[in-house]
């Protein structure tokens, strides 16, 4: 069982069982929706709890993606592709220990120019 939340706690969740390795999200979009490139770990929904659910604003970033933060403190926490069966949960708001590691960057043709990528991971342009 991992655990999280949002910065002030108004939002929380659990998912049951471990994790699968994150990916780091370079794009466009996440780099303004977190502030910086976003990490993000896929997960089943079914396996996910979602507590203060009624904290949690929607906004709609494209037609087959919204994204999901605290209505309270603003902090980003869900990446939700629709039509699909899974989510994405900011890495960042979980409690440590995750007992994962980073995998691969992924959308790196938008990247930020303040930064490198040097740590040896997949790079994936889109």
């Amino acid at each position: 069982m991992h655990k999280g939340s949002c910065l002030c706690g108004a939002v929380s969740f659990e998912v049951a069982g471990d994790l699968p390795a994150p990916s780091a999200c370079h794009c466009s979009q996440c780099r303004k929706h977190s502030g910086h490139f976003e990490v993000s770990v896929d997960v089943p929904r079914d396996v996910v709890t979602v507590h203060g659910e009624g904290n949690v604003t929607w906004y709609q970033s494209s037609q087959k993606v919204r994204r999901g933060f605290c209505t309270t403190c603003g902090s980003s926490l869900f990446w939700d592709p629709v039509f699909k069966d899974w989510t994405a949960i900011a890495m960042g708001a979980f409690d440590t220990p995750t007992r994962t590691a980073l995998a691969m960057h992924i959308f790196v043709a938008d990247k930020g120019d303040y930064y490198d990528i040097t740590d040896g991971l997949p790079q994936n342009l889109q």
